[in-house]
């Protein structure tokens, strides 16, 4: 329900008070799930929040490795845990390698036989992957898995798909057909992803020249962003550089 509210860093404070209850116990603890899980909602928060620490990297890798050295209850969040540390792997700026994790998040649910209670997380892992060929410049191939995928999406997976695939033209310099796609009707913007839209509606509204018009988008898009999300965000970062180029006319 926090994250939910975009409460981020309420969600991860009391997520860090329930490990820090767990650990000071004595004894070993009967339920290490809870702490594993507990440490993952963390760490989760954190990133969403936009908090740029390398530590969350390191808790990540932690808990991935405990996870598959188990068949607890959290070995079954060892995708989703994956996953999350290749949108990591993204704000690193290391998108080779987010690549890579996401084709193997892929790859492990299609071998699975129960795919549709997992559709979620599939299309959370392509959003994921097409974000990781755009940090590469692979626009092309990034636009491919949108509009593959977008018939089937949902709820805020449709519309980080239809962002994906607007920021996948722009990237082309087909900024007309980008501004297109941003004015198709979307579901409401979960609390982390505020701002994503209007980003990049101003920066195709920006290389067409209407100054004013991206001005706006951008505007709002930061006002959104410093309600939910943290002042090192890279979201955050991306407007304030797109501001900065644009000179209303």
């Amino acid at each position: 329900m926090l994250m939910e509210e975009g409460r981020f860093k309420d969600a991860e404070a009391r997520a860090r008070a329930l490990v820090a209850a767990r650990q000071s116990r004595n004894g070993r603890d009967r339920r290490p799930a809870t702490v594993w899980y507990a440490t993952y909602v963390a760490v989760l928060a954190a990133r969403v929040h936009g908090r740029q620490e390398a530590s969350l990297m390191a808790e990540l890798d932690s808990l991935i490795a405990e996870a598959e050295g188990t068949y607890a209850v959290h070995h079954n969040l060892l995708l989703p845990a994956r996953l999350t540390r290749a949108w990591a792997l993204i704000d690193e700026e290391r998108a080779a390698e987010a690549e890579a994790e996401a084709r193997k998040v892929l790859r492990a649910l299609a071998r699975r036989a129960n795919r549709a209670e997992e559709q979620q997380l599939e299309l959370s892992a392509l959003v994921c992957f097409g974000d990781a060929l755009c940090a590469q410049g692979r626009y092309e191939e990034s636009e491919t898995v949108a509009r593959a995928h977008l018939p089937r999406a949902f709820d805020a997976w449709a519309r980080s798909l239809r962002i994906l695939l607007i920021r996948s033209l722009s990237g082309q310099g087909r900024h007309e057909e980008a501004l297109a796609e941003s004015l198709e009707a979307l579901p409401e913007a979960p609390a982390h992803g505020v701002g994503h839209l209007e980003l990049h509606k101003a920066a195709a509204l920006h290389a067409l020249g209407r100054n004013d018009e991206a001005l706006a988008e951008a505007d709002r898009a930061l006002t959104a962003c410093e309600r939910y999300l943290h002042p090192t965000h890279l979201r955050v970062a991306a407007i304030r550089a797109l501001l900065s180029r644009i000179t209303p006319l």
